[in-house]
C-alpha cells in the first residue's frame, strides 16, 4: 500500500493519527449503514416478490374474464363501451426516508366509474373483468414503487460499499503505513540527534583533559 507523501515531522504525525481515527470512525458508521441498507433492501425483495406474484396471477385473472367477454360482443362494442367511461385516476408523490435514501411514496385516488355502459348490450363478465382491473390499480401502483425503491437502495449500496472498500483497503491502510513510517524515522532521528550529543560532549570532555 502506498504510503501517503508528506514532510516526516511530528506536526503530520498528530495530523495523520486524527485522520486515521476520523477515517475509522467514517468507517464503522458507513459499515453500520450498509448492514442497514441490505437488511431494508431484502425486506423489499420478499415484498415485492411476494406482490408481484400475486398481482401477475389477478392480472392471469382478469384477462381471462375479460377474454370471455370479449368472445361475446365485437371489438367495436368493446371499444365504445371503454370510451365513455368517466373513470379518473390521479397519483400522488410523497417522499420517505429508508436509511438516509428518499424514496417515492405513491397515492393512487380514483374517482369515477368504469360501468358508464349500457348494461344491456355488455355481458356480465365484462363487468367482473373491469372490476378486476379496478381493484388491481392500487397494486399495480404499489408494486412499481417496491419495485422503484429496491433499484434505488441497490445503487446507494453498491455506492457505500465502494466508499466502505476505499476507507478499509485504500486510505486506512495508507494513513497507518504513513503513521508508522513517520514515527520510524522521527525515532531514526532522534537517535542520530542523540548520537551527535554524545560525540559532542565526549569532544568536549576530551578537550577539557587535554587542555
Amino acid at each position: 500500500m502506498a504510503r501517503i507523501n508528506v514532510n516526516p515531522n511530528r506536526m503530520e504525525l498528530l495530523k495523520l493519527r486524527k485522520r486515521t481515527v476520523i477515517a475509522k470512525r467514517g468507517h464503522k458508521l458507513l459499515k453500520d449503514k450498509l448492514d442497514e441498507l441490505m437488511k431494508q433492501f431484502m425486506s423489499l425483495i420478499k415484498e415485492s416478490g411476494a406482490l408481484r406474484d400475486r398481482v401477475e396471477a389477478r392480472l392471469a385473472e382478469a384477462y381471462t374474464i375479460f377474454s370471455i367477454a370479449r368472445s361475446e360482443v365485437t371489438t367495436e362494442e368493446v371499444r365504445e363501451s371503454l370510451a365513455i367511461s368517466e373513470a379518473v385516476l390521479d397519483v400522488g408523490v410523497r417522499r420517505e426516508n429508508i436509511v438516509g435514501v428518499k424514496v417515492p411514496h405513491f397515492e393512487l385516488r380514483q374517482e369515477g366509474g368504469y360501468d358508464c355502459y349500457s348494461l344491456s348490450t355488455t355481458p356480465m363478465a365484462f363487468d367482473a373483468a373491469l372490476q378486476h382491473y379496478r381493484e388491481l390499480m392500487p397494486e399495480l401502483l404499489k408494486l412499481a414503487e417496491l419495485e422503484n425503491n429496491v433499484k434505488l437502495l441497490a445503487d446507494e449500496i453498491e455506492k457505500t460499499r465502494r466508499r466502505v472498500n476505499a476507507l478499509e483497503y485504500v486510505l486506512i491502510p495508507s494513513l497507518e503505513e504513513t503513521v508508522v513510517y513517520i514515527t520510524m524515522k522521527l525515532d531514526e532521528m532522534e537517535r542520530s540527534y542523540r548520537t551527535q550529543l554524545m560525540k559532542i560532549k565526549s569532544m568536549q570532555e576530551e578537550a577539557a583533559r587535554s587542555s
